[in-house]
Protein backbone atom coordinates (compact mmCIF):
# COMPACT_ATOMS: atom_id res chain seq x y z
CA UNK A 1 0.00 0.00 0.00
CA UNK A 2 2.81 2.40 0.90
CA UNK A 3 4.77 1.56 -2.27
CA UNK A 4 1.78 1.81 -4.61
CA UNK A 5 -0.13 4.75 -3.14
CA UNK A 6 2.54 6.74 -1.26
CA UNK A 7 0.18 8.06 1.46
CA UNK A 8 0.95 11.49 2.89
CA UNK A 9 2.91 11.58 6.14
CA UNK A 10 0.71 14.52 7.20
CA UNK A 11 -2.37 12.28 7.21
CA UNK A 12 -3.41 9.38 9.43
CA UNK A 13 -3.78 5.64 8.71
CA UNK A 14 -6.92 4.17 10.31
CA UNK A 15 -7.72 0.48 10.81
CA UNK A 16 -11.36 -0.49 11.51
CA UNK A 17 -11.46 -3.63 13.66
CA UNK A 18 -7.80 -3.09 14.48
CA UNK A 19 -7.50 -5.89 17.07
CA UNK A 20 -4.13 -5.67 18.84
CA UNK A 21 -2.76 -3.16 16.31
CA UNK A 22 -0.50 -5.57 14.40
CA UNK A 23 -1.36 -4.17 10.96
CA UNK A 24 -1.00 -0.57 12.10
CA UNK A 25 2.37 -1.32 13.69
CA UNK A 26 3.86 -1.77 10.21
CA UNK A 27 2.65 1.69 9.15
CA UNK A 28 3.93 3.15 12.42
CA UNK A 29 7.40 1.69 11.81
CA UNK A 30 7.43 3.59 8.51
CA UNK A 31 6.72 6.83 10.35
CA UNK A 32 2.97 7.19 9.81
CA UNK A 33 0.50 8.44 12.41
CA UNK A 34 -1.87 5.53 13.08
CA UNK A 35 -5.24 5.08 14.73
CA UNK A 36 -7.12 1.88 15.52
CA UNK A 37 -10.84 1.43 16.19
CA UNK A 38 -11.96 -1.78 17.90
CA UNK A 39 -14.96 -2.58 20.16
CA UNK A 40 -13.10 -5.26 22.19
CA UNK A 41 -11.99 -3.64 25.46
CA UNK A 42 -9.08 -5.89 26.48
CA UNK A 43 -7.56 -6.05 23.00
CA UNK A 44 -7.83 -2.26 22.68
CA UNK A 45 -6.00 -1.89 25.99
CA UNK A 46 -3.22 -4.19 24.75
CA UNK A 47 -2.90 -2.15 21.54
CA UNK A 48 -2.67 1.10 23.49
CA UNK A 49 -0.07 -0.39 25.82
CA UNK A 50 1.95 -1.33 22.74
CA UNK A 51 1.89 2.25 21.49
CA UNK A 52 -0.90 1.88 18.89
CA UNK A 53 -3.48 4.59 19.61
CA UNK A 54 -6.80 2.70 19.67
CA UNK A 55 -10.37 3.91 20.23
CA UNK A 56 -12.48 1.32 22.05
CA UNK A 57 -15.71 1.77 20.05
CA UNK A 58 -17.70 0.38 17.14
CA UNK A 59 -16.90 2.36 13.99
CA UNK A 60 -19.81 4.52 12.82
CA UNK A 61 -20.63 7.83 11.18
CA UNK A 62 -21.08 9.35 14.63
CA UNK A 63 -17.63 8.20 15.74
CA UNK A 64 -16.11 9.48 12.49
CA UNK A 65 -17.38 12.97 13.34
CA UNK A 66 -15.49 12.81 16.65
CA UNK A 67 -12.34 11.52 14.95
CA UNK A 68 -12.59 14.22 12.29
CA UNK A 69 -12.43 16.92 14.96
CA UNK A 70 -9.40 15.39 16.70
CA UNK A 71 -7.23 13.89 13.96
CA UNK A 72 -5.97 14.79 10.46
CA UNK A 73 -7.71 13.45 7.36
CA UNK A 74 -7.03 9.78 6.57
CA UNK A 75 -4.90 8.77 3.59
CA UNK A 76 -5.60 5.06 4.23
CA UNK A 77 -8.53 3.37 5.97
CA UNK A 78 -8.42 -0.43 6.25
CA UNK A 79 -11.05 -2.98 7.28
CA UNK A 80 -9.86 -6.58 7.12
CA UNK A 81 -12.51 -9.28 7.60
CA UNK A 82 -14.92 -6.90 9.33
CA UNK A 83 -16.77 -5.45 6.34
CA UNK A 84 -18.78 -8.67 5.99
CA UNK A 85 -19.79 -8.57 9.67
CA UNK A 86 -21.51 -5.15 9.74
CA UNK A 87 -25.27 -4.75 9.54
CA UNK A 88 -24.98 -1.08 8.47
CA UNK A 89 -22.57 -1.03 5.54
CA UNK A 90 -23.88 2.34 4.36
CA UNK A 91 -23.20 3.81 7.79
CA UNK A 92 -19.66 2.39 7.75
CA UNK A 93 -19.04 3.82 4.28
CA UNK A 94 -20.40 7.23 5.25
CA UNK A 95 -17.97 7.24 8.16
CA UNK A 96 -15.11 6.27 5.83
CA UNK A 97 -16.02 9.03 3.36
CA UNK A 98 -16.16 11.50 6.21
CA UNK A 99 -12.54 10.80 7.15
CA UNK A 100 -10.78 10.18 3.81
CA UNK A 101 -8.59 12.84 2.26
CA UNK A 102 -9.17 13.81 -1.37
CA UNK A 103 -7.00 11.02 -2.77
CA UNK A 104 -7.27 8.69 0.23
CA UNK A 105 -8.24 5.03 -0.21
CA UNK A 106 -10.41 2.52 1.61
CA UNK A 107 -8.94 -1.02 1.63
CA UNK A 108 -11.05 -3.97 2.78
CA UNK A 109 -10.75 -7.74 2.75
CA UNK A 110 -13.72 -10.13 2.60
CA UNK A 111 -14.39 -13.73 1.61
CA UNK A 112 -15.11 -14.00 -2.11
CA UNK A 113 -18.54 -15.28 -3.12
CA UNK A 114 -17.07 -16.88 -6.25
CA UNK A 115 -14.97 -19.20 -4.06
CA UNK A 116 -17.92 -19.92 -1.76
CA UNK A 117 -19.90 -21.12 -4.78
CA UNK A 118 -17.13 -22.91 -6.69
CA UNK A 119 -15.66 -24.70 -3.66
CA UNK A 120 -19.01 -25.31 -1.92
CA UNK A 121 -17.90 -23.36 1.15
CA UNK A 122 -21.45 -23.21 2.50
CA UNK A 123 -20.19 -23.63 6.06
CA UNK A 124 -18.82 -20.08 5.95
CA UNK A 125 -22.44 -18.95 6.09
CA UNK A 126 -23.28 -18.27 9.72
CA UNK A 127 -24.50 -15.56 12.11
CA UNK A 128 -21.34 -13.44 12.09
CA UNK A 129 -21.17 -13.08 8.31
CA UNK A 130 -23.99 -10.78 7.25
CA UNK A 131 -22.75 -10.12 3.71
CA UNK A 132 -21.22 -12.32 1.00
CA UNK A 133 -19.30 -10.20 -1.47
CA UNK A 134 -18.66 -10.25 -5.19
CA UNK A 135 -17.40 -7.49 -7.46
CA UNK A 136 -20.51 -6.76 -9.57
CA UNK A 137 -22.75 -5.61 -6.66
CA UNK A 138 -19.79 -3.93 -4.90
CA UNK A 139 -19.34 -1.64 -7.91
CA UNK A 140 -22.95 -0.43 -7.63
CA UNK A 141 -22.79 -0.26 -3.83
CA UNK A 142 -19.81 2.09 -3.82
CA UNK A 143 -21.17 4.14 -6.72
CA UNK A 144 -24.52 4.70 -4.99
CA UNK A 145 -22.63 5.92 -1.91
CA UNK A 146 -20.36 8.45 -3.60
CA UNK A 147 -17.30 6.21 -3.97
CA UNK A 148 -15.74 3.99 -6.63
CA UNK A 149 -14.25 0.50 -6.47
CA UNK A 150 -11.03 0.87 -8.49
CA UNK A 151 -9.00 -2.30 -7.82
CA UNK A 152 -9.54 -5.85 -6.52
CA UNK A 153 -6.88 -8.43 -5.65
CA UNK A 154 -7.57 -12.14 -5.04
CA UNK A 155 -6.10 -14.12 -2.12
CA UNK A 156 -6.35 -17.69 -0.78
CA UNK A 157 -7.24 -16.61 2.78
CA UNK A 158 -10.41 -18.23 4.26
CA UNK A 159 -10.80 -20.47 1.23
CA UNK A 160 -10.71 -17.48 -1.13
CA UNK A 161 -10.85 -13.76 -0.40
CA UNK A 162 -10.70 -10.45 -2.20
CA UNK A 163 -8.98 -7.25 -1.18
CA UNK A 164 -10.94 -4.31 -2.54
CA UNK A 165 -9.67 -0.76 -3.02
CA UNK A 166 -12.14 2.11 -3.14
CA UNK A 167 -11.70 5.86 -3.60
CA UNK A 168 -13.81 8.97 -3.34
CA UNK A 169 -15.89 9.76 -6.44
CA UNK A 170 -13.74 12.70 -7.56
CA UNK A 171 -10.34 11.13 -6.78
CA UNK A 172 -7.77 11.13 -9.58
CA UNK A 173 -6.78 7.48 -8.97
CA UNK A 174 -7.36 5.42 -12.13
CA UNK A 175 -9.52 2.29 -12.25
CA UNK A 176 -7.44 -0.90 -12.51
CA UNK A 177 -8.04 -3.61 -15.15
CA UNK A 178 -8.80 -6.10 -12.34
CA UNK A 179 -12.34 -4.69 -12.08
CA UNK A 180 -13.19 -5.46 -15.72
CA UNK A 181 -11.52 -8.90 -15.50
CA UNK A 182 -13.46 -9.97 -12.40
CA UNK A 183 -16.79 -8.62 -13.66
CA UNK A 184 -16.31 -10.74 -16.80
CA UNK A 185 -15.42 -13.80 -14.67
CA UNK A 186 -18.48 -13.38 -12.43
CA UNK A 187 -20.80 -13.00 -15.43
CA UNK A 188 -19.32 -16.13 -17.04
CA UNK A 189 -19.83 -18.06 -13.78
CA UNK A 190 -23.36 -16.72 -13.38
CA UNK A 191 -22.76 -15.16 -9.96
CA UNK A 192 -25.52 -12.64 -10.79
CA UNK A 193 -27.93 -15.45 -11.76
CA UNK A 194 -30.33 -17.12 -9.29
CA UNK A 195 -29.95 -20.48 -11.06
CA UNK A 196 -26.32 -20.60 -9.88
CA UNK A 197 -27.48 -20.58 -6.26
CA UNK A 198 -30.09 -23.27 -6.89
CA UNK A 199 -27.30 -25.46 -8.30
CA UNK A 200 -25.16 -24.55 -5.27
CA UNK A 201 -27.92 -25.90 -3.00
CA UNK A 202 -28.22 -29.12 -5.04
CA UNK A 203 -24.45 -29.63 -4.77
CA UNK A 204 -24.63 -29.24 -0.97
CA UNK A 205 -27.39 -31.88 -0.86
CA UNK A 206 -25.21 -34.36 -2.77
CA UNK A 207 -22.32 -33.81 -0.35
CA UNK A 208 -24.67 -34.27 2.60
CA UNK A 209 -26.05 -37.53 1.23
CA UNK A 210 -22.58 -38.91 0.51
CA UNK A 211 -21.19 -37.97 3.94
CA UNK A 212 -24.16 -39.44 5.80
CA UNK A 213 -23.85 -42.64 3.78
CA UNK A 214 -20.21 -42.97 4.86
CA UNK A 215 -20.97 -42.22 8.52
CA UNK A 216 -23.91 -44.64 8.71
CA UNK A 217 -21.77 -47.38 7.12
CA UNK A 218 -19.07 -46.82 9.76
CA UNK A 219 -21.59 -46.84 12.61
CA UNK A 220 -23.13 -50.05 11.26
CA UNK A 221 -19.67 -51.63 11.56
CA UNK A 222 -19.54 -50.63 15.22
CA UNK A 223 -17.05 -47.81 14.71
CA UNK A 224 -16.82 -44.74 16.94
CA UNK A 225 -16.58 -41.42 15.07
CA UNK A 226 -14.75 -38.41 16.45
CA UNK A 227 -14.42 -34.99 14.86
CA UNK A 228 -11.44 -32.65 14.90
CA UNK A 229 -11.96 -28.88 14.75
CA UNK A 230 -14.72 -26.84 16.37
CA UNK A 231 -14.90 -23.44 14.64
CA UNK A 232 -18.16 -21.57 14.07
CA UNK A 233 -18.26 -23.18 10.61
CA UNK A 234 -18.68 -26.60 12.27
CA UNK A 235 -22.04 -25.49 13.67
CA UNK A 236 -23.36 -24.69 10.19
CA UNK A 237 -22.15 -28.00 8.79
CA UNK A 238 -23.42 -30.15 11.68
CA UNK A 239 -26.82 -28.51 11.87
CA UNK A 240 -27.45 -28.60 8.13
CA UNK A 241 -26.25 -32.20 7.79
CA UNK A 242 -28.00 -33.40 10.95
CA UNK A 243 -24.77 -34.58 12.58
CA UNK A 244 -25.72 -35.19 16.22
CA UNK A 245 -24.42 -37.27 19.14
CA UNK A 246 -25.90 -40.42 17.57
CA UNK A 247 -23.30 -40.11 14.80
CA UNK A 248 -20.44 -38.12 16.33
CA UNK A 249 -19.11 -39.39 19.65
CA UNK A 250 -16.93 -36.38 20.44
CA UNK A 251 -15.30 -33.27 18.98
CA UNK A 252 -11.82 -32.05 19.91
CA UNK A 253 -9.93 -28.89 19.06
CA UNK A 254 -6.48 -27.54 19.85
Amino acid sequence: IIDNFKPSMDEVVIDIGSNDGTLLSFFKKEGYQVLGVDPAKEISEIANENGIKTINEFFSLELSNTLKRNFPKASIITANNVFAHCDDLVGILNGVKNLLSENGIFVFEVSYLVDVIQKTLFDTIYHEHLSYHSVIPLIDFFKSNGMELFKVDIFKTHGGSIRGFAKLKNSKIKVDNSIKTLVQLERELGIDNSETFIQFYEKIKLIKDRLLEILFELKAKGKKIGAFGAPAKATTLMYHFGLNKDLIEFIIDD
